[in-house]
């Protein structure tokens, strides 16, 4: 007579490596504490699994910061691939960045963090998003510096996303998006 086992059921993704940076990524926005081991957990494998793809909790949150700069850049692709030519202005990039660091705080601090600054990937993903800015800035004044246009299009657009998140520019403040404009508008002046 066999005695019956008490083994864990395993569990087998097509991509744990995405299975992980999303578990992730959920933990760090619902600001649960977060490392490798409550990953592994969350996502339903051994300890040991998030090893094969993360030698370091570091590596996991660049890994995320990484995927948030390809969300950021795919809603940007989208609000410039919904116009004629491509051709958007900066303030409506401007406030799509605005509105995805508000529906992804904890993310977006991440993805800007110093800690994760030497990441080549993380950096990368970050420049896919610049060179995504300089180009429509390009399409929009072909007359003019489009990497010091968009240089200070993100600046800009970064320092509003900063200050609204921290409470300076008041977080409840329906008029936001005006003010958003209107600071692109007075700097284009």
């Amino acid at each position: 007579m066999s005695t019956p086992t008490t083994e864990k059921p395993r569990h087998h993704h097509g991509n744990l490596r995405a299975a992980l940076v999303a578990a992730g990524i959920e933990m760090l926005e619902e600001g649960e504490p977060f490392s490798l081991r409550a990953v592994a957990r969350r996502v339903g494998v051994s300890q040991a699994a998030p090893y094969r793809h993360f030698g370091s909790k570091q590596d996991i949150e660049a890994a995320m910061a990484e995927h948030g700069f390809r969300e950021l850049q795919a809603a940007l692709r989208a609000v410039i691939d919904a116009t004629e030519a491509g051709q958007v202005p900066l303030v409506d990039l401007a406030l799509v960045y605005i509105h995805f660091a508000e529906d992804h705080p904890a993310l977006y601090a991440l993805m800007f963090g110093s800690e994760l600054a030497d990441d080549e990937a993380r950096r990368e993903a970050c420049a896919q998003v610049f060179a995504l800015i300089e180009e429509v800035t390009a399409k929009i004044h072909p007359d003019r510096d489009a990497h010091g246009m968009a240089t200070a299009g993100w600046a800009l657009a970064h320092g509003m996303a900063t200050l609204h998140l921290e409470g300076t520019l008041g977080r409840n403040d329906d008029d936001f998006d005006d003010r958003v404009r209107a600071a692109f508008a007075a700097v284009a002046g």
